[in-house]
């Protein structure tokens, strides 16, 4: 019988170790960039970059223009070229800068994300030359409109795109804008409760969100209910479900153009930093660098993290 148990694991090593290998990927998280015309050229050969490593996919979590720029047609046009043109799969999240701060340029926020979702969000796929095919909360009848909420899963971790932009996530500026915060609020709710329960139900190592606000984490011990603070309901929800989930949550964000990993979650219970919750915050303008985010479900730290200059210090 020992032999035979030993002939077994001997015959299925080989398996699980593959098992183990394919569960391994990493991935590119970029945002903030490209601001300014001299920033143009870094940013093209920065995607070219990023095109030489093997990579599940990129993340671009915002702002693909600076705030007071023309949030033109031709502008997305091209932002949506350049995207489509890099060889992995390419997600989208939108930032502030595309459409709550285009009313600084005299644009219509509420026209210009429509426009993003005609030409960011028009089918179930990525962008990219590699399709990565995602769940789209639009497909909910009650969320139609919110395309750009989306859900992917590779491997044993689960990631989930919302729109939640800088600028107060467009709170406290017009009555008309505080009636869309409320609605896309609710929807950003639903969609990360449904996200959640889908990672307990199929047993998820991890769940990754990727918003492009920094949703200010040091608010929540000066202005626990402050009710002009455009993220306290979202700090709230995602406290509650990374309490509940009691495995590793990692916010992938930008906004403060700060590149940090740290642990700002702060359990109230405890008064100490939730040990299960990472956040990670992109490189932004004038800094034009990305982040190679590794994931191994087989060590305990889960998360090995380079910058785009630690891989190749050429550049």
């Amino acid at each position: 019988m020992i032999r035979l148990i030993l002939a077994i694991a001997f015959a299925l090593a080989p398996a699980l170790a593959q098992a183990q290998a394919d569960a391994r990927f990493s991935f590119a998280l970029i945002g903030d960039t490209p601001y300014f015309f001299g920033e143009e050229w870094m940013f093209a050969d920065m995607l070219k970059d990023i095109d030489r490593e093997e990579l599940a996919f990129v993340v671009h979590i915002g702002d693909f223009k600076n705030g007071r720029s023309p949030c033109s047609d031709e502008l997305f046009a091209k932002r949506l070229q350049q995207f489509q043109s890099v060889r992995h799969p390419f997600i989208f999240v939108p930032g502030d800068n595309e459409w709550t701060d285009c009313h600084l340029s005299g644009a219509d926020p509420l026209e210009r994300l429509a426009k993003l979702r005609e030409l960011f969000y028009p089918d179930e796929d990525s962008l990219g030359r590699r399709k990565l095919r995602l769940e789209r909360q639009s497909a909910d009848p009650r969320f139609a409109e919110y395309r750009e909420n989306v859900r992917w899963t590779i491997g044993p971790a689960l990631f989930i795109g919302l729109n939640i932009p800088g600028s107060n996530n467009n709170l406290g500026r017009t009555p008309q804008m505080d009636t869309e915060y409320a609605r896309r609020s609710a929807a950003n709710a639903a969609w990360l409760t449904e996200g959640f329960d889908l990672a307990k139900k199929n047993a998820h190592a991890a769940v990754f969100i990727a918003i492009q606000a920094d949703p200010y984490f040091e608010r929540a011990s000066r202005h626990p209910a402050n009710a002009a603070d455009g993220y306290s309901k979202f700090r709230q929800e995602l406290l509650a479900h990374t309490l509940d989930f009691r495995k590793p949550v990692i916010l992938l964000h930008g906004d403060t153009h700060r590149y940090r990993v740290d642990h700002p979650l702060v359990d109230p219970a405890t008064q100490k930093p939730v040990e299960f919750f990472t956040r990670i915050e992109s490189f932004g303008s004038p800094s034009v660098d990305w982040i190679r985010v590794s994931v191994d479900p087989a060590d305990p730290k889960l998360l090995a993290i380079k910058t785009g200059r630690e891989i190749n210090p050429a550049q």
